[in-house]
């Protein structure tokens, strides 16, 4: 039976091999930003709801992981998790059954509801973003709700850090020519001391954004941000996922590199890597949410191309 919330495992420059949980319609967010790989928002919203039965997602869980050993089981996919209502409950339900740890990744917008709060502490790791701390900037790059500021973010951020016990990591996206002056890194680091995540993760535009206005930073800049932000900053951008993880990830780098010979099916992936089709169909859709690979049609029959949409 084909999968409709579980995606993956797949390789995470931050985790390593993740299996994902894709708790929201694909692109309700809370923001609509200019270098998310899963394209514009067409549900932009801060009321969180029960999309799905918790239930059957935690079922999903359950059976993917007969399959397959994740590094980090990761609450992510096409939409904002924290607008899940029944967070805590997949969050719970899927500690019940396996050791593997349990990762949010977030855009962190909502943290200053005291209900959402709530709902986040029993995950292990705790990712949200935070790229900067000017209003005009911030609205350029995430495009949110009139009523959602910068202020009201980061305060969620710190009333975060004061509540939850597990780690943070908190990703920065660093757009060329929007957020990367002097000026905008020196606010920045203001507002990550006061939040004081266990890890500060920059990282900047690496596959087909939303907006082309969303430029990628150059290497030089990266790592003269990562001295000024301190001990705790590191630079995730093509960060390797380690020999280890390689190899038990194995099947999906192959399926990448043949696609970036020669458009493929799923029922061509599930044939070369030895995996049921509906295995391969798991991997594809955490493969098309991080922007790895692009999809076709051609004849009625969808074959699947490199992430920049080129074969060859």
């Amino acid at each position: 039976m084909a999968m409709e919330y579980v995606f993956g495992p797949v390789p995470s420059r931050r985790l390593g091999l993740s299996l994902g949980v894709d708790l929201i319609p694909p692109k309700t967010c809370t923001f609509d930003c200019l270098y998310c790989e899963v394209g514009r928002t067409t549900e932009r919203t801060l009321n969180p709801k029960v999309y799905a039965p918790f239930q059957e997602i935690v079922r999903e869980v359950e059976d993917r992981l007969r399959t397959c050993r994740p590094d980090v089981i990761t609450l992510a996919g096409s939409g904002e998790p924290t607008l899940y209502a029944d967070l805590e409950k997949v969050i719970d339900g899927i500690r019940e059954i396996t050791d593997i740890e349990v990762a949010l990744l977030t855009n962190g917008s909502l943290f200053w509801q005291e209900e959402i709060l709530q709902r986040v502490l029993n995950a292990h790791i705790i990712l949200p973003t935070l790229s900067s701390v000017f209003e005009d900037t911030f609205r350029k790059i995430h495009r949110p709700p009139a009523e959602l500021s910068v202020e009201t973010v980061i305060d969620g951020l710190i009333k975060l850090r004061d509540m939850y016990y597990g780690r943070i990591y908190l990703e920065t996206i660093f757009l060329a020519g929007i957020n990367d002056s002097d000026e905008e890194i020196a606010a920045l680091k203001i507002a990550i001391d006061a939040i004081n995540p266990d890890k500060i993760q920059l990282n900047t535009v690496v596959r087909p954004p939303a907006d082309l206005r969303a430029k990628c930073l150059d290497m030089k800049r990266l790592k003269e941000i990562k001295n000024l932000l301190g001990p705790k900053a590191e630079i995730v951008v093509g960060a390797p996922v380690g020999r280890e993880k390689k190899k038990r990830d194995s099947a999906t780098e192959d399926f990448l590199d043949m696609v970036r010979r020669r458009p493929l099916t799923s029922v061509d992936m599930a044939r070369l890597s030895k995996m049921s089709v509906e295995e391969a169909e798991s991997v594809i859709k955490g493969l098309l949410i991080k922007g790895m690979i692009q999809k076709r049609e051609h004849s009625g029959e969808i074959f699947y191309l490199d992430g920049e949409g080129n074969v060859g």
